[in-house]
Formats: structure tokens, sequence, C-alpha cells
């Protein structure tokens, strides 16, 4: 299968420009896992939400490796994280099973694209404008 990573690279550019995203002109793709595992970490520490604005900053706009260390410290700390207790929870693995679980519990809904949205026996998949979601909530709260 043949994959005009161009043509894929503008329609991202043109959906995230429509939800307001900033998004670069990577060509690579990296490893996430790790940051996973740093992100779970930094929701147990209320920090969740500032660690995956950085981690989607440095991944999609400036095109980091996000599997590097030196890159997840430098994010843990711009998202107001203890950085030496992030290169323990990166030493140690700490949220590897954690992950492992997400990934079970992904596999198990039959998720193979992020963000996948689940309510009732509706799924949005991929990054959706607020009135889809609005439109979903709607159909079950309503």
């Amino acid at each position: 299968m043949l994959v005009d990573v161009d043509q894929i690279m503008a329609q991202l550019k043109k959906t995230a420009r429509k939800l307001g995203l900033a998004l670069g002109d990577r060509r690579m793709t990296y490893n996430s896992r790790l940051a996973q595992e740093v992100g779970l970490w930094a929701e147990s520490k209320d920090k969740g939400h500032a660690f995956h604005m950085e981690a989607f900053k440095a991944y999609f706009v400036d095109g980091k490796n996000i599997a590097r260390t030196d890159v997840l410290l430098a994010l843990i700390e711009r998202s107001g994280l203890d950085k030496d207790q992030g290169q323990h929870v990166i030493e140690k693995r700490t949220f590897s099973d954690a992950v492992d679980a997400d990934w079970e519990l992904s596999r198990a809904k039959g998720v193979n694209a992020v963000p996948t949205f689940f309510m009732g026996l509706d799924r949005l998949v991929g990054a959706q404008p607020y009135d889809a979601l609005a439109k979903m909530v709607e159909r079950y709260m309503g």
C-alpha cells in the first residue's frame, strides 16, 4: 500500500487549523510508550493536562523524539513536575503495568486510533470538533 505523506499531512493540517491546534511538518514517527508512562505519572500528580499539552507540542509541532529521556525530562520540568521524581519514574518504569492495562482495554474495545470517544454504542474516532462531541453527549444525556 502506497501512502501519500504530503496529502495526509495537508489533511491533518487542515483539520488542525479548524480545531485551533498547531501542527508542524514532522516526518518521523517516534515510540510514545515511555511518554505514556510519564503521562500517567503526571496525571497522578494533577499535572496530566500540562504534561500532555507539552508532549503534544513537542511531538506534533516541534517533531521531537518523545522516546528520549532528555526530551521527557524537559517536558516534565515545563509541566511543573519534579525532574528528579520524573527521572525515577522513567528509570524504574513505575507506570509500565498501568499502560499495559490501558493498552489491553483498548485492544478489547477495538480502539485503533486516538483519540476515540465512547458513549453507549456510539464512538467517535480521531480529533473531532466540539459540536460532534456535544451531539454525542446530547443523544445519551439529553
